[in-house]
């Protein structure tokens, strides 16, 4: 993949503990009426399902793409647009069908911190409980004046799932080039990131033009943001992540961490990993990981988000005096706090 050269950030790039905090401090009556919304929406679901869906409706995530809404959407200290937290709701509910779909087939038993609905309801029964969290989302998407919300997210939905498609299908294989990586992540996150700040932009009023730099930043931030949760896969601690880690490696997806890996080991030793990825013997996560410490696998994966980073805030540099550029670029910091953090966690 082609990598430009980097620009001045958009954002402070010294990462700090309160950074996250700082940016999401200027979203809390939004996310407040997000929360409320998405609470209202329990009513939709069926009385047999209400409990399960209200288990996957939670507020405890981060929320960071019903964020790219309101940032690429941003109006105003303290202004909410109806539009923009129900495009939230849309985009956040999608996300959360997804999550519920992955737990399955990574046979994941925390999410956030508790049972995951897969564990508490059983794989069966949460798959289709995905299924009508992402219905709810499209039956909210239709509810716009114009079909162009529920356009862009159901091509944005099939995205999605055809990314996860073509991973589960690639599971257990050595064979997937940093291409198909990209690939798949583009899908599978990018695209709903991407989705997010175009929706926030094109709902504001934004000009074409800066419609698309921002979907582009998104997409960016999106595939930033996914290899930054494949290291946390590897590098994470579980009680402060609040979720199942060791998944991907131990269900055979061929993650960046995982390629970089075999990119650097000799011969015999890149033999053995890809015994391990194609199930052939099991997992020896102790021994990978002291292999990418030796090998700085951490320090080349981080290279490539803050690659991303950068490509990211080079879509709005064009753009500074919209409102919504520096309040995104803010969102790159938080990404290289998160990247630093885990570092040293």
């Amino acid at each position: 993949m082609n990598r430009a050269l980097p620009v001045e950030p958009l954002a402070d790039p010294v990462p700090t503990a309160s950074s996250f905090a700082a940016v999401f401090a200027r979203l809390k009556p939004h996310m407040a009426a997000l929360d409320a919304f998405l609470r209202e929406q329990v009513a939709a679901f069926e009385p047999e399902i209400r409990e399960m869906a209200d288990y996957c409706i939670d507020t405890s995530g981060k929320r960071i793409r019903p964020a790219l809404v309101f940032l690429s959407g941003w109006q105003g200290e303290g202004e909410v647009p109806a539009e923009l937290v129900r495009a939230a709701a849309v985009v956040e509910l999608v996300h959360l069908a997804t999550l519920v779909h992955d737990d399955i087939m990574d046979e994941a038993e925390l999410r956030r911190s508790r049972e995951t609905a897969a564990r508490k309801f059983g794989p069966v029964t949460a798959v289709l409980l995905g299924d009508a969290l992402f219905a709810q989302a499209l039956s909210l998407a239709a509810q716009f004046p114009t079909t162009e919300v529920c356009a862009h997210v159901s091509e944005s939905t099939r995205r999605v799932c055809a990314g996860e498609i073509v991973q589960t299908m690639r599971r257990r294989s050595a064979r997937i080039s940093r291409e198909d990586y990209w690939r798949i992540i583009d899908l599978k996150t990018a695209e709903l990131f991407r989705v997010s700040c175009f929706l926030g932009a094109r709902l504001s009023g934004a000009p074409a033009a800066h419609v698309q730099a921002s979907a582009e930043f998104g997409r960016h931030l999106g595939i930033a943001y996914q290899i930054y949760d494949d290291l946390v896969d590897f590098f994470g601690d579980e009680s402060r992540i609040g979720k199942t880690l060791g998944t991907d490696f131990a269900s055979g997806k061929l993650t960046l961490p995982l390629l970089v890996l075999i990119e650097s080991l000799a011969a015999d030793e890149r033999a053995a990993l890809l015994a391990e990825i194609n199930g052939q013997r099991p997992v020896q996560m102790a021994r990978r990981l002291e292999q990418m410490q030796e090998l700085r696998v951490f320090e080349k994966v981080a290279a490539e988000v803050q690659a991303e980073i950068e490509a990211a805030e080079r879509a709005l540099a064009p753009w500074p005096q919209a409102a919504a550029t520096p309040l995104l670029g803010g969102l790159c910091g938080v990404l290289r706090a998160q990247v630093a953090g885990l570092r040293h966690s």
